[in-house]
């Protein structure tokens, strides 16, 4: 008897179902659900979700970023970053300093007449 392999077609469905997701402001996301014939790239999805992506620009698959010429899967969730407008490094001191060292972080939740950081 011989074995038989898994058919090409079957390895390779003939349509992929995607999602491409992207923000265009704070507080919103949109969504489109995307048919597109395999073999399709990052590149493929936004182009058919008619998004303006600039090379260079941030994308990703299920939050990890790749290049626009990473190949998809079935049931992918591309996704298309903003340009951050805020350094997250510069915005965390900036609310430390507002808040003042004596009550966040370790020093916030001090028992009565208890030692400083105890």
């Amino acid at each position: 008897m011989a074995e038989h392999a898994p058919s090409e077609a079957a390895a390779h469905p003939a349509e992929l179902e995607v999602w491409v997701c992207h923000s265009p402001v704070p507080g919103e996301v949109q969504e489109h659900c995307l048919q597109l014939p395999a073999p399709a790239t990052v590149a493929d999805a936004l182009q058919a979700a008619s998004l303006a992506w600039q090379e260079g620009q941030a994308c990703g698959i299920w939050g990890r970023v790749c290049d626009a010429a990473t190949l998809l899967h079935p049931g992918d969730r591309v996704e298309l970053y903003r340009p951050l407008t805020v350094d997250p490094k510069v915005a965390r001191r900036e609310r430390f300093a507002q808040q003042g060292a004596r009550r966040s972080g370790l020093f916030a939740k001090r028992r009565a007449n208890s030692k400083a950081g105890y």
